[in-house]
């Protein structure tokens, strides 16, 4: 039988490819996306797309009606990919953004979750995985508020591996790198909503920044295309026994060893030059 997974955030980057990449793989895939026109665009490509909002219990509870529908009750994966970035300095992010953010990229995230576990219990399998980051584990100056996100997904993904042995539910976490993607480009909207830089104690570092945030840019050294993520996500549902990480990149499986083996102080002086 045909295998399904269910994919939030599929409007672009590492969500597109792992729906592109794993449809011709064999996978059925649900792309789920924020806006409507988006899922046109997807349904246009040949993939089965609608929507999903992560900010609305409604829609989730949707868009999970909508695959159990199509597959008469079953879902053999969900990866949970959503998210959005909002770039600032910690003292500058207003509770309001704080909180915006966390609704998208953990608390929908973890709602869908929720509803989709009673699922994979009575089939008696299932992956999930959820997608973190480098900045999962390891802080990084200006992006406080998409951290916070990601580490508090890593801590909710652990226990939920541990809670879940013994059902046949794996639960995995993906942390990428430096992927080719739009998260700098869609976080521009979040940035200017909530982040008055012009009167911020630190206005200055920020003028040196923002050419980061608006400029073109060209891939780094160590950036892979989202190509290798997918790669990696086919892995992970087709592995018999599924590691409960997967490192993607060199930046992220060196700062996992940095985070091991240096003291605070040190790790501390390597991440503010970056």
């Amino acid at each position: 039988m045909t295998r399904s997974i269910l994919i939030t955030g599929c409007s672009s980057g590492i969500g597109h490819d792992a729906a592109k990449g794993l449809h011709t793989r064999g996978w059925r895939v649900f792309a789920t996306c924020r806006a409507a026109e988006d899922c046109e665009r997807l349904a246009a490509e040949g993939l089965e797309s609608f929507p999903l909002d992560l900010d609305s219990p409604a829609s989730i509870q949707g868009a999970l009606d909508q695959v159990l529908a199509r597959t008469g009750g079953t879902l053999d994966a969900l990866y949970n990919n959503g998210a959005f970035a909002c770039p600032g300095a910690v003292e500058d992010i207003p509770r309001d953004a704080l909180r915006a953010i966390f609704e998208t990229n953990l608390f929908g995230t973890h709602d869908l979750t929720r509803r989709v576990i009673p699922v994979m219990r009575r089939q008696g399998h299932g992956r999930i995985l959820n997608c973190s980051s480098v900045l999962g584990f390891v802080g990084a100056k200006w992006r406080g508020a998409y951290a916070s996100t990601k580490f508090a997904m890593e801590g909710l993904t652990d226990i939920l591996r541990l809670e879940m042995e013994g059902t046949g539910v794996h639960v995995v976490l993906i942390q990428p790198g430096p992927i080719t993607s739009d998260l700098r480009r869609k976080a521009i909207p979040h940035f200017e909503r909530w982040i008055d830089w012009k009167t911020a104690a630190r206005a200055d570092e920020y003028r040196g920044l923002l050419h980061r945030l608006y400029e073109e840019k060209t891939p780094d050294r160590w950036e892979l295309p989202a190509r290798a993520v997918t790669d990696v996500i086919a892995r992970a549902l087709e592995a018999e026994r599924p590691r409960a990480r997967y490192r993607i990149t060199a930046p992220t499986k060196a700062m996992a060893v940095a985070k091991r083996l240096l003291p605070t102080s040190t790790l501390d002086r390597l991440l503010s030059r970056a």
